[in-house]
């Protein structure tokens, strides 16, 4: 590890491209991610900031960084930090990275309910970015969020209080403590099969938590288990919004057509063309 002193902002990104520069998996987003969120950078402050020095301990912070995300640490996990929303979430192994793709979900979930004092339950809900994303967009919104890990659920209390949002968390195994009614419930689940291992990023096999992403019966069996439930808490004409697996929309249609026949179900493609979305409309 370099020992340099009086390092530039713009001198330390010049030392990470060359570490990164052979790792195919790696570019300088990663590494500017890690400029910004460690010390606190706008991209902006970061560009007028270039020349600025380093002080000794932020330089060997960036360093020890930067061994990480050559160890296959994503740099959201390094920095504890992500972005989702236009907001800044605390992240930990405990809890997923919260995905760009997932912000597509709010999009539509805001753009079909414009109506104020909705009621919303996050099944799910890691981190809390969907919850709180929602709350900031429809602060009259009454927002539950759930969660089958207490480490979870304490992460995202912590990202609600951050973003100055009031929303309220059940430790909860998808309905099993779950009493009310909502007009809206969202959910991203674990829906990941285990066979499927060799497609995905070793990255996120290593780093992100398996209870968050893996599911029994080819990554099906939350979706079933909340169609099961779905009609007992979903109000009169509430909506259902999933985010499913790249080939699941043929699947989890017929799961919830077969579980409520008289809804509506509704899949949805993100930006790429992939399947991505599922509403359901009692």
């Amino acid at each position: 590890m370099l020992n340099e002193k009086n390092v530039t902002y713009f001198e330390a990104r010049k030392w990470a491209s060359f570490r990164i520069k052979d790792s195919a998996d790696l570019d300088m987003y990663a590494v500017d991610f890690l400029l910004e969120k460690l010390f606190d950078l706008s991209p902006t402050e970061l560009l007028i900031n270039y020349q600025t020095k380093m002080s000794d301990a932020q330089w060997q912070q960036f360093q020890a960084a930067i061994q990480q995300l050559l160890k296959g640490v994503p740099p959201q996990y390094i920095a504890g930090k992500a972005d989702f929303y236009g907001l800044t979430i605390k992240v930990t192994p405990a809890v997923l990275i919260p995905r760009v793709e997932t912000e597509e979900l709010v999009d539509w979930i805001l753009a079909e309910n414009s109506a104020t004092h909705l009621t919303v339950l996050d099944i799910g809900t890691g981190s809390g970015a969907i919850a709180i994303a929602l709350k900031k967009q429809r602060p009259e919104w009454a927002i539950t969020a759930s969660d089958i890990s207490g480490a979870a659920i304490d992460i995202a209390r912590q990202n609600a209080e951050a973003n100055h949002t009031q929303i309220s968390f059940v430790l909860s195994d998808i309905f099993d403590n779950i009493d009310d009614t909502y007009d809206i419930i969202v959910s991203n689940p674990p829906y990941i099969a285990k066979d499927e291992k060799a497609d995905m990023d070793q990255s996120v096999i290593n780093n992100e938590p398996d209870l968050a992403l893996y599911a029994e019966d080819q990554g099906l069996a939350i979706y079933k288990r909340i169609a099961v439930g779905a009609s007992e808490h979903l109000n009169s004409s509430g909506k259902l919004f999933l985010e499913i697996g790249f080939h699941q929309e043929k699947f989890v249609t017929q799961i919830f057509q077969q579980a409520l026949p008289e809804a509506q179900v509704v899949p949805k493609h993100d930006v790429s063309g992939h399947q991505r979305m599922i509403q359901v409309k009692k």
